[in-house]
């Protein structure tokens, strides 16, 4: 099941964790849901990426606290925040270390629904930016050499023209083209480029 499709609900209120489930499941969603922030927390380690809605007050640890133990675990999971009536400032307060949004129970599906979409669209930059800085971090062993012979591959330079650029014999520009691949480990060309993409190369 892909990771958007996944969504983790935290609710001790068994009407909701029911009617949310039976509508969350029929428009494709895969659901697992827990009655504590308690059970929550012992879970997530081993439940992987997806979309969480978060109650805010429930006894035992809140909402508030779930939130604040993912943060300080480095579980970055996009949450969503659910709140009575008269609940609004706490909702805020949520918001402002980090949730996504927040709907007030009983909620409007057209409204948890848009919730849920602007979630999986907070997972997607997240993996994204981990994806560049992870590339970028690769790229930094290069040597000042390597990093000109790369440069010029993504703009789908030839050997001959590279090494012409650089003056350099064309079997040394292949022995760092080499070494860029190693580094990187890259085991293709095309997973050579896609690394630089990543990475925030491009052609000039």
């Amino acid at each position: 099941m892909p990771d958007r499709r996944r969504v983790f609900l935290v609710d001790d209120e068994e009407a909701i964790r029911r009617s949310a489930t039976f509508m969350l499941r029929a428009s494709g969603y895969n659901v697992t849901a827990f009655e504590t922030g308690e059970h929550f927390l012992e879970a997530v380690d081993e439940l992987g990426a997806g979309c969480v809605l978060l109650d805010v007050r429930m006894p035992g640890i809140s909402g508030l606290e779930v939130q604040q133990v993912l943060k300080e675990r480095s579980i970055d999971l996009p949450i969503i925040i659910m709140t009575g009536h008269g609940d609004i400032m706490v909702a805020l307060q949520a918001m402002n270390a980090g949730a996504v949004d927040f709907i007030e129970k009983p909620f409007d599906r057209t409204v948890l629904f848009e919730a849920i979409t602007d979630g999986f669209a907070r997972l997607d930059r997240v993996r994204d930016l981990s994806r560049q800085e992870r590339a970028r971090a690769r790229l930094e062993a290069l040597a000042p050499l390597e990093r000109e012979v790369l440069h010029r591959l993504v703009r789908g330079h030839t050997t001959a023209a590279i090494a012409q650029e650089l003056d350099l014999a064309p079997r040394r520009v292949e022995t760092l083209r080499a070494g860029v691949m190693q580094k990187l480990e890259a085991a293709s060309t095309s997973e050579l480029l896609r690394l630089a993409f990543a990475a925030g190369l491009g052609p000039a």
